[in-house]
């Protein structure tokens, strides 16, 4: 894609600790970027690398919905304190699903690391 599409509102949010670690841990065992696809979303699909969690629409050609960008992880000492980010949001129903989404990637990481035997 070499168009810029800039969303139409970026937001200060929190991922708990469990999520994002889940993340870190399934890119580190499946490899970067790593697609993952929301059971409980319709068409919607997270590209996960280190620098940015991207949901799209895999129904209307990989339109971006919402993003999880800029993880402040610089000098971390803690594995369970939240980690805070900046949500992009490119969709206007993307603050919908912006909750529910999340919570769904973390089920679905779940199952990729219980599968692997890293759960």
């Amino acid at each position: 894609m070499n168009t810029l599409i800039l969303p139409w509102r970026v937001l200060p949010k929190k991922i708990e600790a469990t999520c994002y670690n889940r993340g870190r841990l399934a890119l580190l065992r499946y490899g970067s970027p790593l697609r993952v696809t929301l059971p409980q979303h319709r068409g919607l699909e997270i590209i996960l690398n280190s620098e940015v969690w991207l949901c799209v629409d895999s129904l209307a050609n990989d339109q971006p919905v919402l993003a999880w960008r800029e993880f402040d992880i610089h000098a971390r000492d803690n594995l369970y304190k939240p980690v805070t980010c900046k949500l992009f949001l490119y969709h206007n129903c993307a603050g919908l699903v912006m909750g529910s989404a999340l919570d769904d990637l973390h089920q679905v990481l779940d199952q990729l690391l219980i599968h692997k035997g890293e759960v």
